[in-house]
């Protein structure tokens, strides 16, 4: 069993409205149960939304009080990134599941690579909050473009 990317399946909770859907994600459906899970609804935050990006570090800064999620609109919804984490967390604890496929360069689920909070698509080393927390936590974390690219 493992937690996904909610838009990765499909669903549109991308903050555009729209979803990351590829098919290869749908062949996971065979072979486990796939949980799908948007951090950021969970949060609090609605669809479409803002785009946001971590200014200041990355998730693991964030969870420690070092760095801010900020909407392009100037909004701080860090609080917001951290509730949706923490929900992804519970979710993950009450099906005692080890394993995410998230993904990539999201704020949220962001792993290896993520936006460098400027708005402007340069990307740094970096995860995003739910990812931090998770790892943090012994969960694996797959990042979907690694995912895709096997």
């Amino acid at each position: 069993m493992i937690i996904i990317s909610s838009c990765l399946l499909g669903l549109n909770t991308k903050y555009n409205g729209k979803s990351n859907f590829n098919e290869k994600f749908l062949k996971l459906l065979k072979d486990k149960i796939a949980i799908p899970f948007c951090p950021e609804q969970a949060g609090g935050l609605s669809t479409p939304r803002s785009p946001a990006e971590i200014q200041g570090g990355d998730g693991f800064d964030v969870l420690m009080g070092k760095a801010r999620v900020i909407t392009k609109d100037g909004e701080d919804v860090t609080e917001k990134y951290i509730k949706g984490a923490e929900e992804a967390l519970k979710l993950a604890r009450i099906y005692g599941i080890e394993k995410a496929v998230l993904k990539s360069k999201s704020p949220s689920c962001g792993c290896g690579k993520i936006y460098d909070g400027t708005f402007s698509n340069k990307l740094v080393n970096g995860v995003g909050v739910t990812t931090a927390l998770f790892l943090k936590n012994g969960i694996e974390v797959i990042c979907s473009d690694e995912f895709l690219n096997k």
